[in-house]
């Protein structure tokens, strides 16, 4: 096919040459993370540039050479696995609805982004860190931020729990190190995110999908359209596939094919709003049209609670105010979650970005 050279505009900030096959918008990058170790000074400034692209394009991209085992993303499958093969009265026990911190079982069909069908065909357990009793977070009541649960029906209870603690523990210094990257995108110091991650709040999701009849409407989602609440999200899929994300450009809906091994990494509305919205934080969804059940894991991480967002240096608008006042994180993600978990926001959002491109 021939290929045509276009100058897109996809955010105010942000014009670029492009090389891509005409009217077939490109998919998220993917991008080899090794450089972030390596003494190759080119290497990391190629990088930096890779990502400052993806971060102004569409907030999203894969990330390869992490650093997190294949035998612990392996591992995490598994465990989801087991438990959402549980019999539902075993799952419902662990409710999150009952838990004071929100942490646990997420019924089918909680969420419901489009307002489309009863809800997502989706169902999740949350972990957050796992923090000692007397840790200030419990005491304040912090959402996400109390005492895991950890079924015991599970084939391997201790197993169970030894893997989704480790897997959080290493997903947070992975956003850590991608947000160092960030920071260099955006001409800052890499340590410049620092006091954001200190005593951070980062929930992890296991996720499961049923799989969805062949007769089943065209308008049933996994997830509907939506963009994520918080900082970063680095998300480890199955091989099944049907993550989508949205080409404001074209208007149209892009595959984020499965990478082995690999982590897709976007931004979320607080880095987009703390960017004044220099960075993009993308609608994306889920549609399960594989015929079988699909499992992903998407890692949350939103920071400090108690931090206050204000606009970056250097994204400031010349000449203007940031187009945000300055607010908490804690306040942000509870807006953000009341908004989605009770109100539906994504087909809102859909046509809000689709007149930003037209």
């Amino acid at each position: 096919m021939a290929q045509t050279y276009s100058t897109t505009q996809v955010n105010p900030h942000y014009h670029r040459l492009s090389i891509v096959p005409e009217d077939i918008p490109a998919a998220p990058p993917v991008i080899d993370f090794s450089a972030f170790h390596s003494d190759n000074p080119a290497a990391k400034i190629d990088l930096v540039n890779q990502v400052r692209d993806a971060c102004l394009e569409k907030g999203f991209f894969q990330i390869t050479n992490h650093g997190v085992s294949e035998e612990l993303q392996a591992a995490i499958f598994e465990q989801s696995r087991d438990f959402f093969s549980l019999p539902m009265e075993e799952k419902e026990a662990y409710d999150k609805a009952t838990h004071p911190h929100k942490l646990g079982y997420e019924r089918l069909r909680s969420q419901n982004f489009e307002k489309k069908t009863a809800g997502d065909l989706k169902e999740g357990f949350f972990v957050g860190r796992d923090l000692p009793a007397d840790h200030p977070y419990l005491k304040q009541g912090k959402n996400h931020c109390g005492q895991n649960v950890y079924p015991t029906e599970v084939r391997d209870p201790a197993l169970f729990k030894e893997t989704v603690d480790r897997y959080h523990r290493e997903l947070t210094l992975l956003a850590e190190k991608v947000l160092s990257v960030i920071a260099l995108t955006l001409k800052l110091d890499e340590d410049y995110f620092e006091p954001f991650c200190h005593e951070t709040a980062a929930v992890l999701r296991l996720l499961h999908y049923p799989p969805q009849a062949p007769d089943a409407s065209a308008d049933e989602r996994g997830i509907g359209a939506h963009t994520d609440f918080g900082g970063i999200t680095i998300l480890l899929q199955d091989e099944v596939g049907g993550l989508q994300v949205f080409d404001a450009p074209t208007r149209s809906w892009i595959d984020v094919k499965p990478t082995p091994g690999a982590f897709v990494v976007n931004l979320g509305n607080l880095m987009m709003r703390w960017s004044n919205d220099k960075y993009v934080s993308n609608l994306h969804r889920v549609i399960n049209t594989s015929g079988r059940e699909r499992f992903s894991i998407p890692f949350f991480y939103s920071g400090n609670p108690d931090f206050m967002i204000t606009c970056l240096p250097g994204c400031e608008d010349a000449g203007k105010a940031p187009k945000y006042a300055p607010i908490t994180v804690e306040n942000w993600i509870l807006g953000r979650q009341t908004n989605t978990f009770q109100e539906g926001k994504g087909l809102e959002e859909l046509s809000s970005l689709a007149k930003v491109a037209g």
